[in-house]
Parts: structure tokens; sequence; C-alpha cells
């Protein structure tokens, strides 16, 4: 029996056609995952419940230092002598300074913002 010798070819582009089409409807699912933020529906419900501190851990720490004292943000030890709740509050939700915007949930911002004000 004699084979003609394109059929390893076509079994290779038949084989490369099928993985594209594979890897194109993959990476439908992923462009969603991503133009979602990388969040799930769990993930949003575990912000909603989490506490300031949670917040802070999973939010803060890199730049503020896991005892509050500074890394690469300031100290917030004492914050709450030098500003009132209500700046605290805007500096939170509007960022700035190499701080950024919008890490905590805007329901969450007033329960923060206290927290933020009792640190010692």
């Amino acid at each position: 029996m004699k084979w003609n010798p394109l059929i390893p070819f076509l079994l290779i582009a038949v084989l490369g056609i099928g993985l594209t089409f594979f890897l194109s409807v993959k990476g439908l699912d992923d462009s969603r995952e991503i133009a979602s933020g990388g969040e799930s529906k769990s993930a949003e419900k575990k912000d909603a419940n989490a506490s300031p501190e949670e917040i802070y851990k999973a939010n803060c720490i890199a730049c503020h230092g896991e005892n509050y004292e500074g890394v690469s943000g300031p100290s917030l030890k004492g914050v709450g002598d030098k500003k009132d709740v209500a700046e605290i509050k805007t500096k939170i939700e509007k960022g700035g300074n190499g701080m950024p915007s919008g890490l905590v949930p805007a329901d969450k911002l007033d329960d923060m913002a206290e927290w933020v004000s009792k640190i010692k």
C-alpha cells in the first residue's frame, strides 16, 4: 500500500485548525473573566462582608505595612489625630499623592475611614 506524501501535511493542518478553534473558544471565556476584572461573584460577596481589617490586609498592607508603620506609603499610626474621619474617607475614596483610588468598596468607605482614624 502506497501512502500519499501529502497526508502528514494534511494531518498537521487539520490538527492546527482544530487547536486554533479550541484556543479561540477558550480565549473567549478568559476574555470575559478579564473584562470583569478577574473577579468572580463569590469574590464580590466576600468583599461585601469584609471587615475594614480584612480590606486593609487585602489592599493596603503592601504600602502601609503590616503594623501600619508605612512602607512606600505613609504611616497610619495616629492619622486620626491629624485628620478627621471625613478627610480620611475622601483620601481613601479619591486617592492622590501616589495612593490609588477605588481600593475600598463604596459601601465600606465609612467603616474603613472610622477604622483607620482609630489606629494608634
